[in-house]
Parts: C-alpha cells; structure tokens; sequence
C-alpha cells in the first residue's frame, strides 16, 4: 500500500455566514495524481489553499508526512518582491535541489530569466510560476488551473513534463483533455463535502451521473414515506399511545431530513437566439494575404466557408489567430487578394477577454444593454431575473456589480448577454476561459444545435474536438493548412501539434556570482494608452469605412462636378484622407495586435 503523504479531514470553513466546506476530506498518497473537480464557487481552490497550509480551516484535521516537499501554484501568482524571474524561480528551491533545473525549465517555457517581473504579461507569470514549482521536483505538486494563459504548445509540454515528474499531485482545471490524460484518482467537492473516486477523470462524468441519480431516487422514496406517515397522522392514530408517540417522532425526523438536505445547484439553461438564415455562402477567401511589415500574417490564403461550418482556428500565441478572424469577417483589409462575404450575416462575438465588461455596470443592466428589464430569445421574452436564473445566478444579483464577481460568472454573464443576441455567425475567441466542466458541457450542447456557423479559437483540445468540423492550422511564415475534423484529427494527419517557442537562457548564477548589469528590458506588456488603442481602433475604423462609402456614392454622381465643382473637389479630398486614415488605423491596429498575441502567452 502506497504511502499516505497529506490527508486532511472533516475539514469546514465558513465565510461571510456561509458554509463553504462542510467535512471535506483529501488525501494524497505517493504516486496519486488527483482531480480535485467542482463546480464554480465550490471551494476547490479554498480546499486546496488549506491541504498547501496557506489559511487555516474553522475545523478538521490536516496531517502532513514529515519531511515531504510540497510546492502550490495559485491562480494568481505574485512576483513582486523579487528583482527578476530568475530570483523569483530560485527562491522556491530548497538547499539540496539543482539550479541547473531553473535554467532548463524558463527556457522551455520561452523565459530567459532576466525579466522584469513588472513588465511580464498574464502568460509569463503562469510560465513563471510554473517553473518555480517544477523546479524542486516536490514530493506533492498543488496546482490550480495551471494551463490558464497558456497556449496549445504550452499547455501539451506542461503535460508531458507533469507525467514524467515523479511527484504526486492534487490538479484543478478546466481542461478536460488534461484531467483525464494526467490523473489517476477523483476528489469531487459538491455543496462543501467530497467524494472520492478511485479512477481518474475519465471515469469521473460516468460515476457522478450514477450519485446523483441515486440521490435522486432516495429523496423521491423519502417524500413518499413522509407523505405515507402523514396520512397515518390524519387518518391512522387507532392504537396505543406509545407507538402513536413514536410515528410522531419519525415523522418529524423524516421532515428534518427532507429540510436539511441540500440539493444539487440548478442545471444550467442555455440557448443561442436564432437570426435570420444566411446566404449559403458565409466567406470566400482567394490568395488572401496580409503581414505586418515583414512578418507575413497570411500568406496565399484560399478558404471557403459555408453555412453551418464549425471552423477551430488554431496556433501559437502570436500567430495572428485575431487578425485571420478580422479578414475573414470583413472588418480588416488584407494586403492582398479578396475576401467575399455571404448575404444576410448577423455576427455575434463571444469575447471572453472580458474587455467589453464595465465593472461598474449592474448584472441586469449588462444583459440588457440597459434598455427596460426583459430579453427576447428565440421569440420569447423573459424579465431579466428569471433569464439570468437560466445562467446560475440568483435573483438577488441583478443589481450586484460586474467588479465584484469570479471570473467563472463573468465569463457566464457573457455568454448571458451575448447568446441573447441573435445571429447565424457566431466567433468565438477562446470562450472557455474560467468556464466550469458543467457550463462547458452545456455550451457544448448549445453550439450542437446551433444552425449558424461557428469561427472558433480555443486551446482546449476536448472543446476543439467536440465542436469543429474542420481545424485552420498555423503553420508559420503566413501559412494556414484546413485539416478535417476536430484538433485530434488534425493531430493524426499532420504527425504533430505546435512546437513551443524556446530562448537559451543564461546559465544559473552561483551565489557568489557578481550580479549582472541590467540590460533594458523589452515591453512586456501593452501599455495603457495601447490597450485603450485596441479597443477604440475598430469603431475608429468601421466609421471609416461608412465616410469613404458615403464619400464614393456621392462622387459616383456624375452631376455633381458640374452643378457644384467645389463640393466635387472638397469630397475628391476628403475621400483620399480619409482612405490614407484607415490604412493608418488598420496597421496601428494590426501592429498592437500583434504585440499582444505575442505577448499573452
């Protein structure tokens, strides 16, 4: 029998006068990989800040083997209190392990080490923090979400690296194809008490379904034993006291039973209002190209998509993933070639970055746009509370603040607002994020029976798998390849996935070393004048667009030069700057886009 190296038991903590855990148990024993699996707001993370000793539980027991290692990455790592990356990384290592380990794991993560801890983006924090916890080799590796900000290379090497590790490890994540290819046992944390599982994930949807049916069932035959006693009561109470006394009681202790039991969290109810039918043809692209400066972002591009294509984009971060969906779609001139558009399109864009979120606003006002207290779907229209009952969220949230939330009920709240919507062109850009496998689940069957067409970017392979019909792949220098089917699919007829991207770093320095000067720091992040760029630039742009439409109309009027040549001229003018201004706009646009690509990862 393996060795028991963490066990915690009968764990509760209560927050705010809410019960979070209530009796929850986790052990790790050597060689056990562990999906720690829940639903948003379960207390996953908590449970897992509690087996790493970070906060304190209000009960229960935590044992811990003496002498084991035991390292924890957060969902939000913090750097700040170290000069680099390097230091950063080294600080976690004990007094026996190899710093050599440091240098090998921040180049295979694409970190020299010398970085800024300031300047990194959201990607090189994860990649950071990651290599900080690999690095020792730990006897238990705690790990929450650690594929966030990373992308499809990233997160296939992560997987590889963890299953070579001896390490065991308690893992809580999204990612479905990463739970079931790295765990071998299930904890399932369900209104503040666990269950435990003795397969990995794989196993784990199968065996839930059968619990709660289960459960089910047993409170179905409790109502019809309450509702037996307490025909007793009115109509049976014939016989001695004593055992009238005793009906009474198990009557009253069947009702507390009924009363305490805690029912599953309501099922998530998710439908896509339905636009107009498109024209069979959704987009045409032939020898579409399109770089930036000399770095080619498509290159010779011949695509077709037709109504009711689900097309996953893939490649690394940097690629231009964005960019080819703003060709696609119109909204982004190429440099060469043509894109032609179906008739009748009705886009809607799931944007999971959550910029278009104002933390100010309320829930309702969100879902709504601010116009009145109902939503229209599909033809039915619904007050916004009984709506927003449909995405989890209680009736006592609708004026609550966006800032306030999780990021699991910000990214429902999009997909709230914004599958209200309707439409036959439905983009998504990595619409995953921070979502549950339940909500996950049932986006999943939403998209199944949706009747538009999808443009789909994701690094999650399951998700890929289960909703594209066909793959775009990057191949590098401009290049995009359709493979059919799904990423799996795609990974069978093309031998192999994304390479991660590498840099050398230098060598580890000895404490005795002399410190290195500082050379300057490249950007490692947008600027705040920038992010506020990417988010203007296309409004800035499609006005443009709508002037020099205009502008051209009127010019086509043969008459006007004769009946008024200054007004000719003035439009003639007005048409070449404002043609010269969206040129300008587009490669800002382009060029900050870029920087961000490459820098999110």
């Amino acid at each position: 029998m393996s060795r028991i190296l963490l066990h915690l038991r009968g764990i509760g903590l209560t927050f705010g006068g809410r019960p979070i855990l209530d009796g929850a148990e986790l052990s790790v024993a050597e060689g056990e990989r562990v999906a720690l699996v829940g639903r948003n707001g379960s207390g996953k993370s908590t449970l897992l800040r509690i087996a790493a000793g970070l906060i304190e539980a209000d009960s229960g027991e935590r044992w811990v083997q003496p002498g084991i290692t035991i390292r924890y990455l957060p969902q939000e790592p913090d750097l700040s209190a170290h000069a680099t990356v390097r230091d950063y990384v080294e600080a976690g290592l004990g007094p026996a392990d190899d710093p050599h380990r440091c240098s090998y794991l921040l180049g295979e993560l694409g970190l020299s080490g010398d970085e800024l801890p300031a300047r990194l983006s959201g990607g090189e924090i994860r990649r950071a923090a990651l290599a900080r916890v690999l690095a020792p080799q730990p006897d238990i590796l705690l790990l929450d979400e650690p594929t966030n900000h990373l992308d499809l290379p990233a997160i296939e090497w992560l997987e590889s690296e963890l299953s070579a590790l001896r390490s065991a490890f308690v893992l809580i994540s999204h990612d479905r194809r990463f739970l079931e290819n790295l765990t071998n046992r299930t904890v399932w944390l369900d209104r503040g008490a666990s269950r435990r599982l003795e397969r990995g994930f794989a196993a784990f949807e199968g065996w839930r379904d059968e619990v709660l049916a289960k459960e089910e069932a047993e409170q179905q035959l409790l109502a019809k034993r309450i509702a037996a006693e307490e025909h007793w009561m009115r109509y049976g109470v014939t016989a001695r006291r004593k055992r009238n006394m005793r009906r009474v009681e198990l009557l009253g202790s069947l009702r507390r039973q009924r009363k305490e039991h805690v029912g599953q969290q309501g099922a998530l109810r998710m439908a896509a209002s339905a636009g107009d039918l498109s024209g069979k043809l959704v987009a045409e692209a032939v020898g579409l190209s399109k770089s930036f400066g000399d770095t080619p972002i498509v290159s010779g591009l011949d695509l077709l998509i037709m109504r009711g294509d689900r097309l996953g984009i893939v490649g690394p971060n940097g690629a231009g993933k964005t960019t080819l969906i703003r060709l696609l779609t119109g909204q982004l001139q190429p440099d060469g070639g043509t894109i032609r558009l179906g008739t009748n399109l009705q886009t809607v864009t799931l944007d999971q970055s959550r910029q278009s979120l104002d933390p100010n606003a309320t829930l309702a006002d969100v879902i709504t746009d601010g116009r009145g207290s109902s939503v229209t779907v599909n033809g039915e229209t619904k007050h916004v509370v009984s709506y927003m009952k449909d995405f989890l969220f209680p009736p006592e949230k609708a004026r609550t603040p966006v800032g306030v939330l999780s990021g699991g009920e910000r990214g429902r709240l999009i997909l709230a607002r914004e599958l209200a919507r309707p439409s036959n062109l439905l983009i998504l850009d990595e619409p995953t994020n921070d979502l549950d496998l339940e909500t996950l689940d049932m986006l999943q069957e939403m998209l199944a029976d949706y009747q538009g067409t999808i443009l789909l970017v994701s690094h999650d392979r399951d998700f890929l798998d289960r909703v594209a019909t066909s793959v775009l792949m990057a191949e590098g220098n401009g290049k995009w390849t359709e493979y059919a089917g799904g990423y799996s699919d795609m990974l069978a007829q093309r031998g192999a996935g994304v390479e991660v991207r590498k840099v050398r770093p230098e060598p580890a320095r000895s404490s005795s070393s002399a410190p290195r000067s500082e050379a300057p720091q490249p950007q490692r992040k947008l600027s705040f004048k920038e992010k506020h760029a990417l988010e203007t630039l296309p409004g800035t742009m499609k006005s443009l667009e709508a002037e020099i439409a205009t502008l051209e109309s009127r010019l086509a009027d043969s008459s006007l030069f004769a009946r008024d040549p200054a007004a000719f001229d003035q439009a003639a003018a007005r048409l070449a700057a404002a043609r010269t201004e969206l040129s300008h706009a587009e490669e800002q646009w382009l060029e900050i886009e870029m920087k961000r690509e490459s820098l999110e990862g």
